[in-house]
């Protein structure tokens, strides 16, 4: 069995920091070793792989709830190979995939060949999210919440067209689901309001900076207030996926640890690091849903990080063509990618003093294992899956052309230079990304998870 030591890296794992040694047996992490203890296994390594972690920050691997990649019957625009590929390039070991793909993954056996689909090409741990619409009740009822992550609510009208609008039916899903509700937090009403005041005033031509001004913070404050009502009604565990605003906040418990919480909320890198002024000079590649706000929402966003009101880091990876997103406001998709810079994002965060790099493995890594019940992953402990990132804190880049992986070939953070690089990405245990170069002859595996 393969055997791959990292030596004298700065280990990063629940709160804490220290100089230490992980040795890697097959898929699992065998042993983490403190640095100046004795180990047995340091005395002898000739049959061991040795990765120099010196100046280094080991982190547990990033998982990532809430991407679109597109397979199946998307696949000009990404799929679970080049997305993958992407995500480990950013230290991401394991995602779960949105319903919104062609066909939508509202049945059973739809998903079930997703599942498939990334059992032959996907080079990250995965698992996707079943889509609720109005007519597909006994099919969440049916799911099983030991091996799917959980079941997906448009409450607001999004890149495919799933919402739910039915109030029976949405009280049903919330009474009836086992597995999390994880939503889309819109109100459509009020947005098709909005939309219409914008189309008499300025009738197609739309400017992208009313963006927020129409999917605004009164139509995602009314949606998840109402979300957080109904599953406060049937003890549902709700996850709000997306926050874009500060006034949501106010909706969300930080007084309870993550274990204990039914009602739980995200933020996407995105929402963190770009405001409404940035519209002026991005156009519509940052044209999101929800849409990226004020500088005050997105302020409100990081302290709401950073005081446990929000408890999950994700991306919302959604990749579009360039043409796609060149075409006028009304006929451009949201969306845009992001997997391959995230943890890097966080990083630039970390260095200008705003986040501790503690935070940052609790918000990508830990907290997702623990919201989700995930098994095995998520941390740096002895007999977990060996899913795990070796960050260079010192190594600055810039993002290019060259140097995208995603397979629509942009990003909003082009020429953006990044203080931090990611040199190794582990998963299952294998080096599948090694200073820029990919070990592809191992496939991730199907998550599991613990109801």
């Amino acid at each position: 069995m393969e055997q791959i030591l990292i030596t004298g890296a700065n280990i990063v794992n629940e709160g804490r920091i220290f100089e230490g040694s992980v040795l890697i047996k097959g898929e699992r992490i065998e042993e983490v070793i403190t640095a100046g203890s004795y180990n047995p296994v340091l005395e002898d390594l000739e049959n061991i792989e040795l990765i120099d972690g010196r100046g280094k920050f080991l982190l547990p691997g990033v998982i990532d709830d809430q991407v679109h990649f597109r397979d199946p019957g998307l696949t000009y625009k990404g799929d679970l190979y080049t997305e993958t590929r992407a995500a480990v390039a950013g230290g991401v070991t394991s995602f779960m995939d949105m319903p919104n793909t062609d066909p939508k993954a509202i049945t059973l056996g739809i998903l079930e060949e997703k599942y498939k689909l990334a059992s032959q090409k996907s080079i990250a741990n995965y698992s996707f999210f079943l889509g609720a619409t109005n007519e597909n009740m006994e099919e969440i009822k049916k799911a099983d919440p030991a091996n799917i992550c959980g079941v997906k609510v448009f409450l607001g009208a999004s890149t495919g067209n799933m919402l739910v609008d039915d109030p029976v039916v949405l009280d049903k899903i919330f009474a009836d689901s086992r597995m999390i509700v994880a939503i889309h937090s819109e109100d459509e009403e009020i947005i098709r309001k909005n939309l219409a005041a914008f189309r008499e005033k300025y009738g197609e031509q739309i400017p992208v900076e009313a963006h927020p001004l129409i999917r605004s913070e009164e139509a995602c404050f009314a949606s998840t207030k109402r979300a957080v009502e109904l599953a406060t009604k049937h003890n549902t565990r709700l996850h709000v996926l997306h926050l874009s605003t500060a006034k949501e906040l106010e909706l969300f418990r930080n007084d309870i640890p993550l274990k204990k919480k039914r009602i739980t909320a995200e933020v996407c890198v995105h929402h963190l690091w770009f405001d409404d002024r940035d519209y002026a000079r991005l156009g519509s590649r940052i044209k999101w849903n929800p849409a990226i706000k004020t500088e005050q929402d997105k302020e409100g966003l990081f302290k709401g990080l950073l005081e446990d009101k929000i408890d999950i880091i994700a991306t919302d990876h959604a990749p579009h063509l360039e043409e796609e997103k060149a075409q006028p406001y009304l006929s451009c998709p949201s969306g845009g990618p992001l997997i391959q810079h995230s943890l890097v994002i966080m990083m630039e965060f970390f260095h200008l003093k705003m986040i501790s790099i503690e935070k940052i493995v609790e918000k990508m890594c830990h907290a997702p294992a623990v919201l989700y019940h995930i098994k095995d992953r998520g941390f740096i402990r002895k007999g977990c899956f060996a899913d795990l990132v070796l960050v260079d804190p010192d190594a600055s880049w810039t993002v290019s052309k060259e140097n995208i992986l995603y397979k629509c070939g942009w990003s909003p953070f082009e020429g953006t230079k990044f203080s931090s690089r990611i040199s190794h990405t582990f998963v299952n245990g294998n080096p599948v990304y090694k200073n820029g170069h990919f070990d592809e002859r191992h496939i991730g595996k199907r998550l599991e998870f613990n109801p």
